[in-house]
């Protein structure tokens, strides 16, 4: 089964024209990962969202 993601958004500390990281939800409850000089082809990483919320916790220390 391929896992669906919606509502790519690119992460706020970008610069408009610059490539970093999308993220997205998925139709399983997980939230997806992805780097946008991919265009949208390359890997995802997918997390839950318990692994999302201690992602962002950390990074925020």
């Amino acid at each position: 089964m391929t896992t669906k993601y919606y509502g790519w958004r690119k992460a706020s500390y970008t610069e408009p024209t610059d490539n970093c990281v999308e993220v997205a939800r998925s139709t399983a409850n997980t939230i997806g990962v992805r780097d946008t000089k991919a265009s949208g082809q390359g890997p995802i990483l997918d997390f839950t969202r318990a692994e999302w919320a201690t992602f962002l916790a950390k990074i925020r220390q």
